[in-house]
């Protein structure tokens, strides 16, 4: 069997390649927990591209239900077409919508399911998906159709892990934390991003990033994502190469640092804290 790698786009640890391989290898959900903006949904993506597979996304929202990735009955249509007299009205699968686990079970090709996010939904949402992520089928009950995986989907489950997830999903999900990248794995994401990035200006905004996230009480720590966002700006405003490693002592702040932090208390503690160095 194929194995995961990394791509010229996306870079893979040792671990995480493990893990890949190891939930493939037991036809289990892989669930990936970790803070936003290390790589979760990515994953999925570059997943798919490597082994040339469809993917299927369902992204999940609070008032997400279990049942509409398995499909959805359309009453309302159904009743206004009768009372319009539409012949379509007497079959009754004209108003069945599938949904995302639908679609990855019938795909033609063997596909990469993502369902994104879901400790966004309802405590029971993962409970609810139990019986059909086990079995790959579920049964319709309005048409009296069996609907089973021609062939069996990978399956990516992503979590920011904002809330516990049930014991009995958890027992069917081979599990990986995807911890923050260090510094020597975050250059290499960088290199991936800009080929011909000056190495200084790397070094210095590196140094930068991560003694930000190491200040105490951040409401948002910045993230990977965040931090390319910044360099890209630091980048076309071809800002001189010491203003990173001289600061100005004046200011908390790093250069355009609206890429990098996203609320004002952040910026209120900052200038505090720097207030407080400097006195």
């Amino acid at each position: 069997m194929k194995k995961f790698e990394s791509t010229k786009d996306y870079i893979v640890s040792p671990s995480l390649k493990l893990a890949v391989d190891a939930a493939m290898t037991l036809e289990k959900p892989l669930l990936i927990k970790g803070e936003p903006g290390t790589g979760k949904t990515r994953l999925a993506e570059e997943l798919a591209e490597s082994f040339d597979m469809p993917l299927i996304t369902w992204h999940i929202k609070s008032t997400t239900k279990a049942q509409q990735g398995l499909y959805e009955y359309d009453a309302v249509s159904r009743l206004r077409d009768s009372q319009l007299g539409e012949d379509r009205v007497h079959d009754i699968s004209n108003y069945i919508r599938p949904g995302k686990l639908w679609e990855a079970f019938t795909s033609e090709k063997r596909a990469v399911l993502l369902i994104d996010e879901i400790d966004k939904a309802d405590l029971e949402f993962p409970n609810d998906l139990l019986h059909e992520l086990d079995r790959m089928a579920f049964y319709v009950y309005e048409t009296g159709e069996m609907v089973s995986a021609e062939q069996r989907p990978v399956v990516i489950i992503t979590s920011n892990n904002e809330k516990d997830l049930p014991d009995a999903f958890l027992r069917r999900c081979f599990f990986h934390f995807l911890d923050f990248p260090d510094q020597a794995t975050m250059e290499q994401i960088i290199q991936v991003h800009f080929g011909d990035v000056k190495e200084r200006l790397v070094q210095d905004a590196l140094k930068v990033f991560f003694k930000l996230r190491e200040v105490k009480g951040l409401k948002k720590m910045p993230s990977t994502s965040e931090l390319i966002d910044w360099l890209k700006l630091l980048m076309s405003d071809d800002m001189p190469s010491d203003v990173l490693s001289n600061p100005d002592t004046k200011s908390a702040l790093p250069p355009l640092y609206g890429a990098l932090l996203k609320n004002e208390q952040d910026v209120e503690l900052l200038e505090r804290l720097a207030f407080m160095t400097r006195r």
